[in-house]
């Protein structure tokens, strides 16, 4: 462990919820460490205190203060966790800002705290305050707090602007040198919009950090043109790098010389400090022509970005030593050897990511193939990709390294410019989720393109895309599609569950999802270069009617209409295709063209790409209508179909030209696909009328931490506890969901005064998993109209199921059994589903999914997704049931596992659906253990 880990590592087990501890981003976009404060803080909290402006101290204890008293200092480090909390920020071992809240139930105000907090003068402005104040509400909640107070100095306005910024409904009162504020910390609707704002705008800013830095060092830039150091150096030096580039070839790096033989090193394993290294192992002073240094600490000028091209054994216990010293916001690690190798590579890269977020960068990789900004003022090749795509206004993000050169060689060779691109590795920590949010921002890049290996944090992505994709289209390969694990196999009812769900999840947020990496380009293409069609209705011309009738049948089955398929004939004339265009550009009932053009004899082609040009932009040609076109089976944009921009390269308005006609009327079938997503109606997530969250809330803590609940399974570590019948009816209660009244019965005397009770008539079930849903309904006795019904019927239930606790249940309107879960997934967080309810059903796995929360029109949608869904609207002589209780219904069991991330699985099955509304027969709840405190509290980086 390094002294920086040391100094920020409590020498004592101190007991306090670890899932306090959290990464953060500044509003500059560095990283910020927060932790809560222990005994062991004092006198980092002495030097903290000294290093405040007179200002800053009068501001936050109302008077001079230069020194804390010895018991303030105790008082301040030493908490309960619960009435009172501390939390610090830390970086790079120092404390550079102190928030507390303590209850003020000495006041007789068992529900309020009083918070405060003080950030040093250096990191004031920072955004710090704000942060410091949502991550303490969100403790005081957990511990039961509503509440927060505060007094504030009435010169001191920006502390009570910090408040009031947050979202924070305040109510103040003053009385004459102070202001006392108030305020409920519940997360409303407002509150979680400012916080979502700040989270964009600081990730965001953190890759502007990455892509647009000033200078960039090299470290590992080896003399051996072999050697990945020299290629990174070289790609530097090539893409014309608007700043200075530092190569650095210092002992540390002794291996990359020698990466055949990494033990050759006389110094390995020998801990030495950068001055002893740098005169031990002389280097030479220069690479391909530009002065080098022994170590990132020798340069004179500061460094912005540090790609970094070193064995994996020396990244951490080196290189980064020297980086953090001289104050490198981002890391580049191109450098294999960590988490792809297994579990002592895992553990490297854990110690990587961590010093580097605790000293206030960010990092790339590590295993990365590098970054690249072809703004011209920028001009950054920071990859190891011997060919980049020129300037263009498409983003793109991936994982892997070796596909992605590949990737970015097809792009170049299809012609799609690329604004910006990053290759992850192995994700420790920069992810597709900052780069959505970057390029939300980046007036440079108007389509986005993604190859997924995992989502990482899949509630977040589903958040941010849901937004990118209103502006800008997401083109999605997800990796791995169709290949189930053997375990997944097993739970999975229907073949290809995996990727039906996905598609409906990335469908949910605006995404186009694609099965290969033509069909990613394929549609980058149609959006970089051409508008979205306003409408279904496509016009086909071309020269091959045989050709035209493919694209045709491929349009249909994509949901476009074919208006017409005009065939010109195997001698059509270029004058024949400019006006056969021309026509269909200016016919109003014609929204999108696709042109199919292979010349059955050797002509001169090049008229034909003018006339197909002229046509596409005869004067009185509709420019929002989208024309693609499959010129002699060219991929991209030929010569002839290009309108050149600035650079050189294909401008909007160019023509796409695709290597079939199939993938011709593919893409412009996306094209549309997503169009009809931007035309929806904005569908706000907002919270149903009465629900009580604070009541929920404190019933689940409750039933976590007594793991002896008699109505409830005994807890574990991994799966948590399912609630019984009873406490499950009771949380969805408390969300407005009302479970059909019934009673838990072990007698008859029980049954027949339950279903008095009740009022007939009644039902008599069995509880047990073995005779709920079956089909021959053997498990439940329906209609009983007398107490003389109800006894026969608990008599013979229970000789025949052998259970000890029946249901007595009131009757319910008779309708449609459905059914609604929220299950954890592998691939995307918390997802909601939707059927009809029964085993048939469920083995035909003809289920809808959403991720959660879901907005009104989601609920709306997954009612309508699966097959079996046109029985919801009246089939035969029956009549249509009531979709809006559903869509309600489905909208609350949302909210509730969106506010109580401690609700793993919800199931309520079965829902009789009728025209009278959505009646829950039976629902059990999972509690367990969140899997990540990510997305789901106070801002945090995962």
């Amino acid at each position: 462990m390094t002294d920086q880990e040391q100094s920020l590592q409590p020498r004592e087990p101190w007991d306090y919820p670890r899932h306090w501890i959290a990464d953060v981003l500044a509003s500059d976009g560095g990283v910020v460490h927060l932790r809560p404060i222990v005994p062991d803080d004092a006198d980092r909290v002495v030097t903290f205190h000294s290093g405040l402006s007179e200002r800053t101290r009068y501001m936050r204890y109302f008077g001079p203060t230069p020194t804390l008293p010895p018991r303030e200092v105790a008082r301040m480090t030493t908490v309960d966790y619960q009435k009172r909390v501390a939390l610090v920020a830390v970086l790079g071992g120092e404390i550079i800002a102190i928030g507390l809240y303590e209850g003020l139930g000495f006041d007789g105000k068992p529900d309020s705290a009083e918070v405060a907090f003080v950030v040093a003068d250096d990191h004031q402005g920072r955004g710090l305050g704000p942060i410091l104040l949502e991550h303490l509400a969100g403790a005081a909640a957990e511990n039961g707090f509503t509440r927060f107070e505060a007094e504030v100095l009435s010169e001191n306005p920006n502390m009570v602007a910090v408040f009031r910024d947050a979202g924070y409904q305040l109510s103040r009162s003053f009385d004459g040198s102070t202001v006392h504020v108030e305020f409920l910390i519940d997360p409303t609707e407002a509150l979680l919009s400012v916080r979502n704002a700040r989270e964009r705008a600081s990730e965001a800013r953190s890759v502007a950090n990455l892509l647009r830095p000033s200078s960039v060092a090299v470290i590992g830039a080896s003399t051996d043109p072999h050697k990945v150091g020299n290629a990174l150096l070289a790609n530097i030096i090539a893409g014309g790098f608007t700043g200075p580039v530092f190569p650095v070839n210092g002992p540390g790096q002794a291996a990359d010389d020698d990466e055949s033989q990494p033990d050759a090193d006389p110094y390995a394993g020998v801990r030495q400090t950068p001055i002893q290294r740098r005169h031990t192992h002389p280097r030479p002073p220069s690479v391909r022509g530009i002065r080098a240094y022994p170590s990132v600490r020798d340069i004179p000028d500061p460094v912005d970005l540090a790609v970094v091209a070193v064995p994996a054994a020396i990244v951490v216990d080196a290189v980064l030593d020297d980086c953090l010293a001289k104050g490198v916001r981002t890391l580049v690690v191109v450098s294999s050897g960590f988490g792809e190798a297994g579990e002592a590579g895992l553990e490297s890269e854990r110690r990587l990511l961590e010093q580097v977020r605790e000293h206030g960068m960010r990092l790339v990789g590590p295993n990365a193939l590098g970054v690249a900004n072809n703004d011209a003022a920028i001009a950054l090749n920071a990859t190891l990709a011997p060919r980049i795509p020129a300037a263009g206004r498409v983003g793109f993000f991936c994982q892997s390294g070796a596909l992605g050169i590949a990737i970015l060689d097809t792009a170049a060779r299809r012609q799609i410019g690329l604004s910006t691109f990053v290759s992850a590795g192995n994700r420790a920590d920069v992810s597709g989720n900052d780069l959505l949010q970057y390029w939300d921002t980046d007036t440079a890049t108007d389509v986005v393109l993604l190859y997924l290996e995992s989502f990482g944090n899949p509630r977040k992505f589903s958040r941010i895309a849901r937004r990118v994709s209103r502006s800008k289209p997401i083109v999605a390969v997800k990796s791995g599609k169709g290949a189930l694990t053997a375990a997944r196999a097993a739970r999975s009812t229907a073949a290809g569950l995996d990727d039906r769900i996905a598609q409906m999840v990335l469908e949910q947020a605006g995404v186009i999802q694609v099965d290969t990496i033509p069909e990613l380009f394929d549609c980058a293409t149609i959006f970089a270069y051409q508008p979205l069609p306003r409408g279904p209705r496509v016009q086909i011309i071309g020269n091959s009617s045989v050709l035209g009738s493919l694209a045709a049948e491929t349009a249909r089955g994509g949901g476009l209409e074919v208006t017409g398929t005009i065939d010109l004939g195997a001698g059509a004339s270029d004058a024949d295709f400019e006006a056969a265009v021309s026509a269909a550009m200016t016919d109003p009932d014609v929204d999108a063209v696709l042109v199919v053009f292979v010349p059955p004899v050797a002509v001169d082609v090049d008229w034909h790409a003018r006339a197909l040009m002229a046509g596409a932009t005869t004067p009185a040609a509709d420019a929002a209508k989208p024309i693609v076109t499959t010129f002699l089976a060219v991929e991209g944009i030929p010569p002839g179909l290009m309108r050149p921009g600035p650079n050189g390269m294909p401008d909007r308005g160019s023509i796409p030209s695709y290597g079939s006609p199939e993938r011709a009327a593919e893409a412009l079938a996306r094209a549309w696909q997503y169009a009809q997503w931007c035309q929806r109606p904005e569908s706000e997530i907002h919270r149903p009328e009465n629900t009580d969250p604070e009541a929920a809330r404190m019933f689940v803590r409750e039933a976590m931490a007594d793991s002896e609940s008699a109505d409830s399974e005994p807890a574990d570590s991994t799966s948590g506890r399912t609630l019984g019948h009873v406490d499950s009816a009771k949380l969805l209660g408390w969300y407005g969901i009302e479970v059909v009244p019934f009673r838990e019965v072990t007698t008859m005397h029980e049954a027949s005064a339950a279903a008095r009770e009740l009022g007939f008539p009644v039902a008599v079930k069995a509880t047990s998993e073995t005779w709920r849903g079956r089909l021959d309904r053997e498990g439940a006795r329906l209609d009983l109209p007398d107490a003389t019904a109800v006894v026969t019927a608990f008599s013979e239930l229970s000789e025949l199921t052998g259970d000890r606790v029946l249901h007595v249940q009131k009757m319910a309107p008779k309708g449609i059994g459905t059914m609604a879960r929220v299950r954890d997934d592998a691939s995307f967080g918390s997802l909601i589903s939707f059927g009809l309810s029964g085993r048939t059903f469920d083995l035909l796995g003809d289920h809808g999914y959403r991720a959660i929360p879901l907005s009104p029109l989601d609920a709306t949608e997954l009612l309508d997704e699966p097959t079996s869904s046109s029985l919801l609207d009246g089939y035969g002589d029956e009549p249509p049931v009531d979709r809006d209780a559903l869509s309600e219904l489905l909208l609350r069991i949302s909210t509730l596992v969106d506010d109580i991330p401690e609700v793993r699985e919800v199931l309520c099955d079965p829902i009789l659906a009728s025209p009278d509304g959505a009646a829950v027969l039976n629902a059990q709840i999972r509690l367990g253990p969140v899997p990540t405190r990510v997305d789901t509290g106070p801002r945090r980086l995962a």
